[in-house]
């Protein structure tokens, strides 16, 4: 496989891990409490998202590498998550609002953005 399939594969998969953790597998109390700086709901759902980060690089780069890329991840989700949420909260927004559904919009770009920057830091790994 080339190095381009090869990356196009593993932001496949990262996108995949994010439907899963962000859609399937976050609790309702994880939802409800990442607005809330420190709450064990918003940390829990960051750690899972950085979890399952790590599962999917051990098949590209180095452990070291895919620990450590798996942790600015699960810092990354946490905080863009966080942000939105207070946004949301700030205004007011509720499901009938354009700010919502902007505010939905810029996170889930944000997370996107986050798995394409991972791909361009395991290219420039040596494994």
């Amino acid at each position: 496989m080339s190095e381009a399939a090869s990356l196009l594969l593993l932001v496949a998969c990262l996108q995949a891990k994010h439907l899963v953790c962000d859609f399937t597998l976050q609790s309702a109390a994880m939802a409800a409490n990442k607005g809330t700086y420190g709450h064990p709901g918003g940390i829990r759902h960051a750690g899972l998202h950085g979890s399952v980060t790590l599962v999917v690089l051990l098949f590209w780069v180095w452990p070291l590498c895919a620990l450590l890329l798996a942790l600015g991840e699960m810092t990354l989700h946490y905080h863009i998550d966080w942000a939105k949420d207070r946004v949301v909260r700030r205004y007011g927004f509720t499901l009938r609002d354009r700010g919502f559904w902007v505010g939905l919009g810029v996170d889930q770009f944000l997370h996107q953005w986050t798995y394409l920057l991972i791909a361009a830091l395991a290219a420039v790994t040596d494994r």
